[in-house]
């Protein structure tokens, strides 16, 4: 029989329906009027670790928190009776959850939590079930399982052609763009790369769906750039003209020694809360019957409280709703009337078909109708993306959107749920209209997006951002740039400011990284050019070939309401020196990334590698995302959702690095 990691999903929302069945609560007489305060910490029962971003909830109620890195939480519970005893439960992935009855004081009450791994039987719940899907659905969520007539398969997208039908339920609809992994390109041949850069992370939190789910992602759900991107790195601070910093690195290639790896990052200014302009906001919400399950709804009513409590008095949100058709409700309000802006929010409900064309025509209007000069004026769209019925056509939507954006009205795209997530068009849509895409599986990851990121996702400081890097034929023979795939553009493009790219927002950072092959190192995969120069030789540049440099960086970004572009240039020598703690995490997302897509560039690159190169750089780590990574890459190393073995041509390993 197979042992294998079971997922629990840390979906805070989902899990309150669970709790209201526990133990009641038991109260007396005795009353003190500070509030009761819980603390303590949540770790592995078998090696003590710490588990950072586990929930601790209150049974029967609204008080949760999550833990850090430390593994350390606290809750504060209104006044309570002396003696009176709550349950208390801890869920995490990949864990077991773990329910302790706790007896209140009036000071402070510990309570630790040592939580076991679970391990599933797969042969033995064959018939009925794995045990985790039983957990998922006490929890309220929807489970997805193969079709009977389907041949079992590791990965989604083999089965059936990729459609899942839930239990008892429809058939899966999700969708995703085909991306085409990009290749070596000879420097002779094309010394120049150009790409626009992306600060979207939902590809990140999408997969972590799905391997919370015990299940292998679709091959084209995995955008590694994006995966690269969720995580903060540090950076100095930024100084100068420009709204952000450039910074380079370049290592040894920990799939292959032989060859570079070179980190291009940006760093955006990062602005206070307090600071930010006026924002003008149009919540516009999708009510249809698809969002009718607690992972899609109920969830975003949670996400979109977190917003408003940010919010400040100079700050308008009007709330526009669509299902069957669109409409207004809540008209433009200030911030600070949190409760009447909630309580709109609370009177929502899910039911009828999806007119999102009409959802998107009246939100724009809104927007325009109190639209604020010199502010942040944004539409948050948030829907499972099954946009289905009236004129929506894909392409009418993007001609809106287009129009709307040259106005200074951007939009950003909140994506949730499972079974008909439609990730190609919420991307797309995202990306015409100069704003971000965010997937949101539960309130933690709202929690990030919504209040730790908020000013990147919700202020752009600059727009149609591009990238174009050049090659010293001297020193490269071949290059790859890892993702970005959907985001490459003709090289003409650089230059042309009428050509839309990414936006950046306040605090974003980018970071784009390239396999080089060093020359000499590996036999050219072209032939030399009969009416070229030849490698090294002198092309009209007034740069010696002889030079150290690796490549040359040029950026181009406007201010978000300029037309015309500024640049700024950057040059990259070719001196490997040690990596930093980020460079090294950013590397085992990116290896982590192309074994998931079966990338034939990862040579013999292991899990138990990305592990350890993770583990190896996790820093300070305050929110515990990077330990989350590392639990996720566990969870796929037990569960055997990726080949232990090499998976691509027989490069060495990595230096330092377990097998």
């Amino acid at each position: 029989m197979k042992a294998s990691l079971a997922a629990t999903v840390l979906a805070l929302t989902v899990a309150w329906p669970a709790f209201s069945g526990d133990e009641p609560h038991v109260r007396t007489s005795v009353a003190w009027s500070a509030p009761a305060v819980i603390e303590g910490t949540v770790r592995d029962a078998a090696g003590g670790m710490p588990l950072p971003g586990a929930q601790v909830a209150v049974v029967g109620g609204r008080v949760h928190s999550l833990t850090d890195a430390r593994g350390w939480f606290q809750l504060s519970l209104p006044a309570r009776a002396a003696g009176e005893q709550v349950t208390l439960r801890a869920v995490v992935v990949g864990y077991a959850p773990q329910s302790r009855r706790v007896e209140l004081t009036s000071g402070a009450t510990t309570v630790d939590f040592a939580l076991e791994p679970i391990f599933v039987d797969e042969d033995a719940n064959a018939a009925t079930g794995t045990e985790q899907a039983a957990q998922k659905r006490a929890m309220g969520e929807t489970v997805l399982e193969a079709s009977r007539d389907a041949p079992a398969a590791a990965n989604p997208a083999t089965a059936v052609g990729g459609r899942y039908r839930q239990r008892s339920g429809p058939w899966n609809t999700e969708s995703y763009a085909r991306i085409e992994e990009s290749g070596f390109r000879s420097v002779d041949v094309n010394p120049l790369s150009t790409f626009s850069i992306d600060v979207d992370r939902a590809s990140y939190a999408n997969v972590r769906r799905f391997l919370q789910d015990g299940q292998r992602p679709p091959v084209d759900a995995v955008r590694i750039e994006e995966m690269v991107n969720y995580f903060p790195y540090e950076w100095a601070e930024v100084r100068g003209e420009h709204p952000f910093s450039v910074t380079t690195e370049v290592w040894e290639a920990p799939w292959n020694p032989r060859h570079r790896l070179v980190r291009v990052g940006l760093r955006a200014r990062s602005i206070d809360i307090e600071d930010l302009p006026p924002s003008n906001l149009v919540f516009l919400l999708d009510v249809s019957g698809s969002m009718n399950s607690p992972d899609k709804l109920p969830l975003l009513k949670q996400a979109l409280r977190l917003l408003v409590e940010q919010l400040r008095e100079e700050d308008r949100v009007s709330v526009v709703v669509y299902a069957g058709a669109a409409g207004v409700v809540l008209p433009s309000t200030p911030g600070s009337e949190r409760g009447d802006i909630l309580a709109a929010l609370e009177r929502l409900e899910a039911g009828g078909s999806t007119a999102g064309g009409a959802g998107l025509r009246l939100a724009y209007s809104i927007a325009r109708e109190n639209y604020v000069d010199g502010g942040n004026n944004r539409i948050i769209l948030a829907t499972d993306g099954d946009f289905n019925v009236g004129p929506s056509s894909d392409g009418e939507m993007v001609r809106l959107i287009e129009r709307e954006r040259e106005s200074g009205t951007f939009l950003t795209v909140l994506g949730f749920g499972t079974g008909n997530l439609k990730d190609s068009k919420m991307e797309q849509i995202a990306d015409h209209g100069n704003g971000n895409f965010a997937y949101v599986d539960n309130l933690f990851e709202a929690r990030k997006v919504l209040v730790e990121e908020m000013g990147g996702t919700l202020l752009t400081l600059a727009k149609d951002v591009k990238l174009q890097v050049e090659f010293n034929p001297a020193r490269a023979a071949s290059y790859r740039l890892i993702g970005y795939e959907n985001r490459l553009l003709a090289n003409e493009d650089f230059n042309d400011d009428t050509k839309d790219a990414g936006e950046l927002g306040a605090g974003h950072t980018v970071t784009a990284l390239y396999e080089v092959v060093p020359v000499g190192v590996a036999e050219r995969s072209v032939d030399p050019l009969r009416y070229g120069p030849e490698r090294g030789a002198d092309r009209g540049s007034s740069v010696d070939r002889a030079t150290e440099e690796l490549m040359y960086v040029k950026i181009r970004y406007k201010e978000p309401s300029g037309a015309r572009s500024k640049l700024l240039d950057h040059v990259v020598m070719d001196r490997i020196s040690r990596p930093s703690t980020d460079f090294r995490f950013a590397a085992a997302v990116a290896g982590f990334g192309m074994l998931l897509r079966d990338s034939p560039h990862a040579g013999d690159l292991t899990l138990p590698q990305v592990i350890e190169l993770a583990e190896g750089a996790l820093g300070p780590d305050r929110r515990g995302y990077r330990s989350e990574f590392v639990r996720l890459a566990e969870v796929a190393l037990q569960k055997e959702l990726i080949p232990r073995g090499p998976v691509g041509t027989d490069y060495p390993s990595g230096p330092g690095v377990r097998r």
